[in-house]
């Protein structure tokens, strides 16, 4: 019988274009593992512009939104579903500042981000995004 933690929540996160060329997923998996997080579904998918469009709406208006969509669509991505109990903080812990150069010491993002733009992974910011974004790229069937 399997049972089910309602303490555990889920969230989603993107390993960027970045991070699958430089071949760091595995590495970067592992903060998230080591933060408590688990891999409930995985895979790599390249993110068509108009996809990145509407993933990113809520963006549309700021200053950098061509820029994110082009990076998001310039090349392979993994998209996966990470869970454990307060899965939306302890992924935005893991990730660190959007700025790499401002990011804590031992986050993803200060030990593996280029740039701003290239700063290797997203992460839902919130319970509700999370269930959106993660329904943006997973059915059902597809989470174990």
């Amino acid at each position: 019988m399997v049972s089910f933690d309602m303490k555990k929540e889920r969230t989603l996160s993107i390993l960027k274009p970045d991070a699958v060329r430089r071949s760091i997923t595995g590495a970067i998996n592992k903060k998230f593992e080591d933060a408590g997080l688990s891999v409930v579904a995985q895979k790599m998918v390249h993110i068509s512009r108009e996809q990145a469009e509407r993933f990113y709406a809520v963006h549309r208006e700021r200053p950098f939104f061509r820029e994110l969509c082009d990076y998001i669509s310039s090349g392979p991505v993994v998209v996966q579903v990470l869970e454990g109990e307060n899965a939306v903080a302890k992924n935005r812990d893991a990730m660190g500042a959007t700025d790499p150069q401002k990011a804590a010491e031992g986050t993803i993002r200060k030990e593996f981000g280029i740039s701003i733009s290239e700063n290797t992974v997203h992460g839902s910011d919130a319970h509700d995004t999370a269930a959106a974004e993660i329904a943006f790229f997973f059915s059902g069937c597809e989470i174990y």
